[in-house]
């Protein structure tokens, strides 16, 4: 499923406008985003929660030149853990 698909289904299941829809998930994502860069967390019971993990600086392989070593940067990465529910109704 698209972000247009996801659009359509929420419209028709609550009734409203594609574009209530569209502003509501956007608005959805702005604040996702606004606090994962804040260093916070965003939870919905149930479903998951989304957070912000830092990932260490390392040494890799050039892929393009296997024998040589690159240095990769530390940097900050999303991360999504499913809540209970989520799991629960994916594994009937």
């Amino acid at each position: 499923m698209n972000k247009a698909e996801l659009l359509q289904k929420i419209a028709d299941k609550l009734n409203i406008h594609k574009k209530h829809a569209e502003n509501v998930l956007e608005t959805f994502e702005e604040v996702v985003i606004d606090t994962l860069k804040a260093g916070g967390e965003v939870t919905l019971t149930g479903f998951g929660t989304f957070s912000a993990k830092r990932r260490t600086a390392r040494m890799g392989v050039n892929p393009q030149n296997p024998s040589e070593r690159i240095q990769i940067p530390e940097v900050v990465v999303p991360k999504f853990k499913a809540g209970k529910s989520l799991k629960d109704s994916l594994k009937s």
